[in-house]
């Protein structure tokens, strides 16, 4: 072997071990140029893609190709990406650097080669440590690393949803093994009142960012234990426990072991809160003082995000759980059984009362938020008893509206329209208004154009899941009609999202005849491509997605109708890219944001959606679709029975008749609200905007006021 091929594999290396490729098309082309077809086998995974060639073919084809430059190029911009002093967050956030955020949460989407999430929380999760990566912000994640993840979906002939679990192979994932000084792995143990837990922990480089990933599968533990993070989100209320105190305690005495010391706290739902209670622990310890005064001084610098508008999904403990997970942190605490699950109640004298994680979290931030407007007035609603005496308005949650990363959804073909219309700074003045001003610039033509191709490209991708699925199922009489499904020049709309009652993913099914007449119209057909997974224990969800599953069966909507299974990052990406109209029609106002439709907005779809989440806040009338005006009924079925109606209405009278208007095969007006949706929506909804008003409104402000206390 050479050592032009040596330094050639070795690269390729580097750049496949720091999740910075992810976003970055023009890395992944390399490895797709190489083998398309090992690259696809591989999950798009460089790291399996790279232990499955050897160095030889690497070269040859490399060679062949001519891709030593383009190898070389990317391994200097990461490095010098690595490298810069010159970032948003050294100029803004200089006084973190010492003493960075701390980002827990129970779940990370960063790719599909990563499994470790299950959804919108997790999905936002990876874009908050992209964006910080972007700018600069001194940032730490900390989570769980799942050697099962959440699980893949499979639909059998009934429609019915059944669930596969694999184990993710550490061989082939951008994990490095956190070992001491002597090269021993570094373990964390964790004491309760029948045993003791451990977990060995990972780092993933996301860019400038470190993640670091807990891990339980270690011989140290019971048989029962090794398992505790297999799963995302399974088991009963014993094993999510020990998975949260994993995930708190242990992502708390992680960083103790390795010396980081966090100038913020920053929690990503409920389910990391014991965290508080270790941090406190240290506090007390490190410097001598009672209980009370450390988790007042944890308290400033400690900053909690809920994403649940919806009661049952806080996670509670009895009693007997909480003592015998926390009873011996309780004791070091110097608190009473009966002040400890104060700490988790609302009403804290009732003994009937079960531990809350969110109740835990909101007693002991400063800075609590929603992920919306209406969402934070939700939130403040759902706990407002806790502060009884204040009005609902001076009740302290507040809210920053979610965002996401662009260049993780943006289509490549869109990241080069953009760059040669808003010039090649764009993705560092994403925030500017001015900049997205110059897509009017853009011709319509190439708009268009773009936009098409990337449909055609999602029905492809859509045809193969299809071919796949139908092939499992026995469906051969199918598959040869596999490319008669889905049409490019009819209007597509897009409808993916957790199967769960209150998201309200049946609601197009809801007048089949209705749906029939709109599918099959000779002149103006409309064609819906439908995702989602229902969690494994919810058994209306499963129903509602076997009835979208049935609907997509049958012959007589066979074409237009089709649902496709196991959604993941691979398929949202495709479905945000290709749609020309985002559906999402939650029963208001229980969406907490529904970040899916800013990836739309991107890539030039149209939302058309419920006034809830984040569409509440950026609607203006000409950038999108309203499902209804906003209201709410105080019965289920009678606002289901509404936004139906609303639904069917906006469709014929509004978005079909302009998709379908067109001038030299361009719809005009489309494209002008295409256009619209880009402009005033492109500069506000991305994640760089909500990590900058994470750091100016709550990391910045958090991290003054606990070193002027500590003074």
């Amino acid at each position: 072997m050479t050592d032009e091929t040596i330094q050639l594999h070795d690269r390729l290396r580097a750049l496949s071990m720091n999740l910075w490729w992810t976003w970055h098309p023009e890395v992944v082309s390399i490895f797709m140029d190489l083998d398309p077809i090992l690259w696809r086998k591989s999950g798009h995974n460089p790291i399996a893609f790279l232990n499955g060639i050897t160095s030889g073919q690497v070269e040859e084809r490399a060679a062949d190709l001519a891709l030593h430059s383009r190898i070389d190029y990317a391994f200097r911009r990461l490095n010098e990406y690595l490298e810069a002093r010159n970032t948003w967050g050294k100029i803004h956030c200089g006084n973190l650097s010492m003493r960075p955020v701390v980002y827990f949460s129970a779940e990370f989407g960063l790719h599909e080669s990563l499994p470790i999430y299950s959804g919108g929380l997790g999905i936002l999760a990876g874009d908050h440590l992209k964006s910080s990566s972007d700018l600069g912000v001194p940032l730490i994640g900390v989570g769980l690393l799942y050697n099962q993840g959440y699980f893949d979906q499979r639909l059998n002939a009934d429609g019915w949803q059944e669930e596969e679990y694999t184990t993710l192979d550490v061989a082939n994932q951008p994990l490095e093994l956190l070992r001491d000084h002597s090269g021993t792995p570094v373990l964390v143990a964790i004491e309760t009142r029948k045993c003791r837990l451990f977990a060995r922990a990972w780092q993933v480089q996301v860019g400038r960012i470190r993640l670091f990933l807990l891990d339980s599968n270690v011989e140290e533990n019971s048989e029962e234990d090794r398992d505790l993070t297999s799963r995302l989100y399974g088991g009963d209320d014993r094993l999510r426990i020990r998975q949260e105190l994993l995930l708190g305690v242990g992502g708390a005495r992680l960083l103790q072991i390795l010396n980081v010391h966090p100038g913020v706290l920053h929690l990503n739902e409920g389910h990391s809160a014991f965290a508080i209670l270790e941090e406190t622990r240290r506090v007390m310890k490190h410097d001598n003082i009672p209980f009370r005064r450390a988790h007042r001084r944890v308290s400033l610098y400690t900053v909690f995000t809920t994403h649940t508008p919806v009661s049952a999904g806080h996670d509670r403990f009895s009693s007997d759980l909480t003592e015998e997970h926390l009873g011996v942190l309780r004791d070091d605490l110097g608190l009473s059984h009966h002040d400890l699950m104060a700490l988790g109640r609302v009403h804290t004298d009732d003994d009937s009362e079960n531990f809350c994680m969110t109740v835990l979290a909101l007693k002991s931030c400063r800075r609590a938020n929603g992920v919306s407007a209406i969402h934070g007035t939700v939130s403040r609603l759902m706990w407002r008893e806790l502060w009884p005496s204040r009005p609902e308005e001076d009740i302290p949650i507040g809210h920053i509206t979610n965002g996401v990363h662009a260049l993780s959804w943006l289509a490549p073909q869109m990241v080069q329209l953009f760059n040669a219309r808003l010039g090649g700074t764009w993705p560092s003045r994403m925030c500017h208004p001015d900049i997205w001003n110059k897509i009017e610039e853009i011709d319509d033509g190439e708009l268009w154009e773009t936009h098409q191709n990337l449909k055609v490209r999602l029905i492809r991708f859509v045809r193969r899941r299809l071919a796949a699925q139908s092939e499992r199922l026995g469906h051969t009489g199918t598959i040869e009609e596999i490319d008669r499904i889905l049409d490019p020049n009819v209007l597509t709309i897009g409808s993916a999202r957790r199967l769960a009652a209150y998201k309200r993913g049946d609601l197009l099914l809801s007048d089949y005849e209705h749906l029939v007449s709109l599918v099959s119209d000779a002149r103006r057909p409309v064609q819906v491509i439908f995702a989602g997974k229902a969690h494994p224990r919810d058994d209306e969800g499963k129903q509602m997605l076997q009835k979208i599953a049935r609907c997509s069966f049958d012959e007589s909507l066979r074409r237009r109708i089709v649902f496709v299974e196991d959604y993941d990052y691979n398929l949202a990406r495709h479905l945000v890219q290709g749609v020309d109209v985002w559906l999402n029609n939650p029963r208001r106002p229980l969406e907490a944001c529904g970040t899916s439709g800013q990836k739309a907005v991107l890539n030039g779809g149209l939302n058309l959606s419920v006034l809830d989440g984040w569409w509440n806040e950026a609607y203006d009338g000409a950038n999108g679709f309203a499902i209804g005006h906003g209201g709410m009924h105080d019965d289920p079925a009678e606002q289901y029975r509404r936004d139906a109606e609303f639904l069917y209405d906006t469709l014929e009278h509004e978005v079909i008749p302009l998709y379908y208007d067109h001038v030299d095969d361009i719809p005009l007006e489309w494209v002008q609200r295409m256009k619209h949706a880009m402009q005033t929506l492109g500069w506000r909804f991305n994640a760089d905007r909500m990590v900058k008003d994470y750091a100016g409104l709550f990391y910045l402000p958090a991290a003054l006021a606990a070193s002027s206390e500590a003074k």
